[in-house]
Parts: structure tokens; sequence; C-alpha cells
């Protein structure tokens, strides 16, 4: 199993951001994702879940409305848009999936939004 995000950087307050997550060494459209993320001296925290099809999504509260989490089977990617971002958004972001009770993870992108 190997996750693979891209697309962080260093954006504005109010810009948008969009990562993504190449996935390779399981069927990827057979598996829930999600997108977390951790700011230096916090936990990991669950910032949107979507089902295999991608026809359910779930949002933590603090991003509902301005994130928004699809996925594209046929590319075995999926991603995250980030729009209206803010301080408090800047963290390393994390893809994830569980298989039979595995949790695996990508090494993580870096979103700043500062300016």
């Amino acid at each position: 199993v190997q996750l693979v995000e891209s697309g962080g950087g260093l954006v504005q307050p109010g810009g948008s951001l969009r990562l993504s997550c190449a996935a390779s060494g399981f069927t990827f459209r057979r598996y829930h994702m999600a997108w977390y993320r951790q700011a230096p001296g916090n936990e990991r925290e669950l910032v949107a879940g979507i089902t295999s099809g991608g026809g359910m999504t779930n949002y933590a509260e603090s991003v509902k409305g301005r994130f928004i989490i699809f996925r594209d089977n046929t590319k075995n990617t999926m991603y995250l848009q980030m729009n209206s971002l803010k301080s408090e958004d800047t963290a390393v972001y994390y893809c994830n999936t569980i298989i039979r009770d595995a949790w695996y993870w990508g090494q993580g992108t870096q979103v700043t939004v500062s300016s």
C-alpha cells in the first residue's frame, strides 16, 4: 500500500489549494478514504472522509462549507479542495485508508496559510 500526497504549499488567508493523494498497491475503489491533518503541538485530527464509491462524505465542523473531498476511482486518486483558507488550517495533511483493520498513511504534505 502506498499513499502519496501532493499539492501543499504556502497560501495567503482566503486563498485556495487542492491536495491530491495518489494510491497504489491496493484496489482503491473498494476502500473508504480520508484526509487528516496535524498542526505542531496538536494531535492528528480527521478533516474529511469519503466512501469507496464517493457517494458519501463527512467533514470536521471546522472545515464544513470550505473544503470538499472527492475522488476519481479511474485514476486511483483522492483530492481535497480547500477554499477560504485560514491560518488555523496550517498543518501537515495526511491521506489515510484502513484495510483489514490496518491503518495506512502517506508521508504528508505541508500546508501553510500566512500573509
